[in-house]
């Protein structure tokens, strides 16, 4: 695809800053919970993970080798993995309460999923050998 290099680092990107918006709105303690912050960090911060899976993907988006697009596919593959645990531990009701989900969680998935897809879509060039085209001649 020919634009799949730029739509990747433009959804890394907006990956990225996604985690620095609200996720989830918490009734019973009045709190936005973003990817970098959570009461009491009982959440973690799982915006760094998936802000330094995000800087991988994007340089392995502008290198332009087929090794880096193999690894990309791989990088991409578990960040949207963990984009998806991620999304269930935010969004999961506990005691009765359930959050409000806020466009930052939605953003931050489809995003991981947009640079998966891209990823699968290298715009790279495979040249052939020339000697890898040739069949070998059992005579010489």
């Amino acid at each position: 695809m020919k634009y799949s290099k730029l739509v990747g680092i433009l959804a890394g990107l907006i990956m990225i800053a996604s985690c620095f918006a609200p996720w989830a709105y918490y009734p019973d303690i009045d709190k936005n919970f973003t990817g970098l912050f959570s009461q009491g960090n009982s959440y973690g911060k799982p915006g760094l993970a998936l802000i330094f899976f995000g800087v991988i993907a994007i340089i392995l988006f502008v290198v332009s080798k087929i090794w880096a697009k193999r690894c990309n596919l791989l990088v991409t593959a578990v960040m949207v993995a963990y984009s998806i645990k991620t999304f269930i531990l935010y969004t999961s009701c506990y005691g009765g309460v359930c959050p409000l989900k806020k466009p930052g969680i939605y953003l931050m998935l489809s995003a991981s999923v947009i640079m998966l897809i891209m990823s699968m879509l290298p715009d790279i060039k495979v040249t052939e050998n020339s000697h890898m085209s040739q069949p070998a001649d059992k005579d010489q």
